[in-house]
């Protein structure tokens, strides 16, 4: 039997599924090998925002220090 790879998202959709069949938080963060808050993290931007919170938020500033402002 062959290794199964997985991705950083499907192990979030598999963990808020999980969540969301009445599995314990704490139980889940243990099996998982995750913190707690890491848990709460992963499920507050789920509820926040849906299936796009299973990607990574993009690291990109929202404005640039060296960037004029609009108006000149």
């Amino acid at each position: 039997m062959a290794w199964k790879e997985s991705s950083i998202v499907e192990e979030r959709m598999k963990f808020v599924t999980r969540l969301l069949d009445g599995d314990k938080m704490s139980h889940l963060c243990e099996e998982y090998g995750i913190s707690r808050k890491t848990g709460y993290k992963i499920w507050n931007r789920y509820q926040n925002v849906g299936v796009r919170a299973f990607e990574d938020p993009s690291r990109k500033p929202h404005r640039s220090s060296n960037q004029l402002p609009g108006e000149l």
